[in-house]
């Protein structure tokens, strides 16, 4: 039935080719003037699970507290004193520039020189206090000492004062859309204003300018994911040479790479006709579906040649190599899709998009490469020249040592070191983590200007985007409340001493202050009042603009300020927090996870954590059922997918020895490794199996499969490598993480393929 179906298909497209070919032309220029139309986008709620519950009680507060998408701003004077006329200056004019910026919450803009910075002092009428800057500020020395002593008794040296006095820190929470047209911040451009409106106007040999944050971060990414064009072109340059090699002709090098770049144009366009914009992590999608476009373009080049090479005229070689892969192809093609789709699963709308991007792309191969490159072809006329016969007895030679693999003595010895790798790589990959594994922004490498801002930060102040807000939820007016307040006192105390924490503040400790300060500054004093009018006067000092409490004083904070952000430090803090909140929540008082930046990186290492499990099972059990029904044996299918699972293993043990975090990253590799690797089996063994049935001995079935098809598998295996592995060198970690990951997986698949899977055909099927 199927044999009949494909016969007639093939029969019914070479009748109408030119019409075929037609329609491909009028598609290819409406989607490649839609792919024109493609824009970059890095927004920050893509980068997050909106849906885990740490996001539903970030975006709840958000509004009263800020959000995790704020922005840093050191600036720092290079004598290495802050005290002087030109440095007040440039903190002035970066303040103000930053107010201005549109996209920024200009009411959560903070610096020396925010009216809402301001000290207090303890005097004999008892408190005293006003702006760090006075409104008669004049920029002297005088003023400056002026300021110098306000400093000191605001107490905001290491928060907005560097610690050793060598800069100053102008911070701001951004808004996620645009109040004027109601649209969401353009985060790129957004990046760009701050570089040239900030860096760009006020950066000298006096002044140096230091900025962190989401948005500086994306903009960072997107600026170094322009290499990837660059890196594409050296790509297709390489695979040119490779597929010219391959075919020993100009127009089979030209036709498969052109058929492959129109399906790049065609998954492109349909980004955007699906609404969809292009970030930093599915720009890299293109890069594959040219590899795996072009991989299956050799199989049918490599395919035809050989029919064409037995005798057959070109058209009628065509429509024998179309109806023998179109299956196989088509399979292989449809795994990888589905291997893909199952990345919808992970919660995260950059992953989701990665996952929509990847199964267009794969899905348009079917069209353009398996349909429309054999019916191009099919115009020429292929020279019947045979290759060199030393050569192509070298080549049977290889095929003939390799076909040993599928008898019992050898591949007891593959199964047994298989087994022993296995278990090697297993113990291995246990000790993967959750998270990043780096200081600084993992998505680049430590020297980029955006790390070593970073690490300027960490080093001068005492406090840096690494932030984890415990949200405390009450009744109106608990603040007033000493039972309320001595609970989130406890709560801080407990969580102030885990690995991991620097420092924390809360309104509970602040609030002890002031009362100190309404007695005399008498340290004795640093406790919280028990009676209610005690309590209303101290935290009646404290305004909502601190970020300590909301309006009616139902919401209170507390900040955890952590040494960095790295996965291990993020799960021992979570796992403190969760069960100090479970022995001190009640009914009347809630300890929520989790705002700020480090807790939504908590959100989004158990959504990874969570995802990873569930994913495999999708991806595995996907391409199991699709091998299943294509091959209608258990056996075939668990010959294909053991080598798969196998490399899956050793790849994580590979992130392991490199240092290379699960996160949201390198998570897809794992899917994207599996659907593209378990192409080199489906050909193998489609072709060994039909040999099969016809009662040939495995061995001998093995060994013309690797005729048929094992340059094409060893090529396709090179190729999809080379074409990731210029990532090596690209401006971005995680693509260059990425690029190791996916080399290793490309050419270990295929190794697997063409080792393994033999093996296991050969226990499988001992009898032939």
């Amino acid at each position: 039935m199927l044999e009949k179906l494909v016969n007639g298909f093939e029969s019914h497209l070479f009748r109408n080719r030119k019409w075929v070919i037609i329609s491909f032309i009028f598609i290819t220029v409406f989607l490649g003037y839609q792919a024109s139309q493609l824009k970059m986008d890095a927004a920050f709620s893509k980068n997050i699970p909106l849906n885990h519950s740490y996001m539903k009680t970030y975006t709840k507060h958000q509004k009263d507290f800020g959000g995790a998408n704020s922005i840093m701003v050191a600036v720092e004077d290079t004598s290495g004193n802050i005290f002087n006329p030109v440095f007040f200056d440039a903190l002035k004019n970066v303040h103000d520039q930053l107010f201005f910026i549109p996209g920024v919450e200009r009411s959560q803009v903070k610096s020396l020189f925010s009216p809402s910075t301001r000290f207090t002092e303890v005097v004999e009428d008892g408190f005293a206090g006003g702006p760090v800057i006075p409104a008669d500020f004049s920029n002297d020395e005088y003023g400056l000492q002026v300021v110098r002593d306000n400093i000191e008794k605001a107490g905001i040296v290491g928060r907005l004062i560097g610690n050793d006095y060598t800069s100053a820190m102008v911070t701001a929470q951004l808004m996620e859309f645009d109040p004027q047209t109601g649209k969401a911040i353009d985060t790129i451009a957004f990046a760009n204003q701050l570089e040239q409106e900030l860096r760009g106007k006020f950066e000298n040999d006096k002044i140096k300018i230091h900025i962190i944050g989401f948005a500086k971060m994306a903009g960072d990414v997107a600026e170094g994911a322009k290499g990837v064009l660059l890196f594409f072109l050296i790509a297709i340059l390489v695979t040119a040479v490779m597929v010219y090699l391959f075919s020993k002709s100009v127009m089979l090098t030209i036709l498969p790479l052109a058929c492959s770049l129109i399906a790049v144009c065609w998954q492109l366009g349909l980004l955007t006709v699906v609404g969809f914009g292009l970030d930093p992590m599915s720009i890299l999608v293109p890069f594959l579906v040219f590899a795996i476009g072009v991989s299956h373009g050799v199989q049918m080049i490599n395919a035809v040649r050989r029919r064409v090479l037995d005798g057959q005229s070109t058209k009628a070689a065509l429509a024998s190599a179309f109806r023998s892969l179109l299956v196989p192809g088509g399979v292989a093609l449809l795994s990888d899709t589905v291997g893909f789709l199952t990345l919808l699963a992970i919660d995260i709308g950059i992953i989701r998009e990665l996952a929509i991007s990847a199964s267009l792309g794969v899905a348009v191969i079917i069209l353009t490469n398996l349909i429309l490159l054999p019916l191009v072809i099919s115009y020429f006329e292929l020279p019947k020249k045979p290759d060199n016969p030393q050569k192509a007895q070298q080549i049977e030679n290889i095929w003939r040592w390799l076909s040993n693999f599928a008898t019992p003595k050898y591949a007891v010895v593959v199964l047994v070191s298989t087994v022993i790798l296995y278990g090697v790589g297993f113990m291995q990959a246990t000790k993967m983590k959750i998270g990043d594994l780096q200081g600084g922004a993992p998505a680049l490498h430590q020297d980029s200007r955006y790390n070593q801002d970073t690490f300027f930060i960490t080093d001068h102040f005492s406090i840096t985007t690494d932030v984890m807000t415990v949200i405390v939820e009450a009744a109106p007016e608990a603040c007033t409340y000493h039972s309320v307040l001595s609970q989130i006192d406890q709560f801080e105390w407990m969580v102030a001493n885990t690995p991991g924490v620097e420092s924390t503040a809360s309104l509970a400790s602040v609030a002890q202050k002031v009362n100190a300060g309404f007695n005399e500054g008498n340290p004795r004093w640093e406790i919280l009042p028990r009676t209610t009018a005690s309590l209303v006067q101290a935290v009646g000092q404290v305004p909502t603009t601190s970020g300590l409490l909301n309006g009616n004083c139902s919401v209170m904070p507390v900040y955890l300020f952590l040494k960095d952000h790295k996965a291990e430090t993020i799960e021992v803090v979570v796992k403190k927090v969760k069960a100090v909140a479970a022995e001190l929540n009640s009914d009347t008082l809630q300890f929520k996870l989790a705002s700020g930046p480090v807790g939504v990186m908590a959100a989004t290492n158990e959504a990874v954590s969570e995802a990873q499990l569930p994913m495999m099972l999708y991806v595995y059990g996907a391409v199991f059922v699709l091998c299943l029904i294509s091959f209608k044996s258990l056996k075939a299918t668990i010959a294909v997918i053991i080598p798969l699972y196998v490399v899956s293993t050793l790849a994580q043990a590979l992130m392991t020895l490199l240092d290379i975090g699960l996160a949201v990253s390198t998570l897809p590799v794992i899917a994207l490794g599996v659907g593209i690797g378990v192409d080199y089996g489906i050909y193998i063994l489609s072709t060994m199996s039909n040999k099969l049935t016809n009662g040939m001995p495995i061995q001998q079935a093995y060994f013309e499969a690797l005729v048929e098809r094992g340059s094409a598998v060893i090529f396709t295996g090179l190729t999809l490598a080379i074409g990731v592995s210029t990532w090596f060198f690209s401006d971005l970690k995680f693509q260059m993480d990425m690029g190791i990951l996916l080399t290793f997986m490309f050419l270990v698949n295929m190794l697997g393929a063409i080792i393994i899977l033999p093996a296991l055909s050969a226990i499988f099927w001992r009898k032939k």
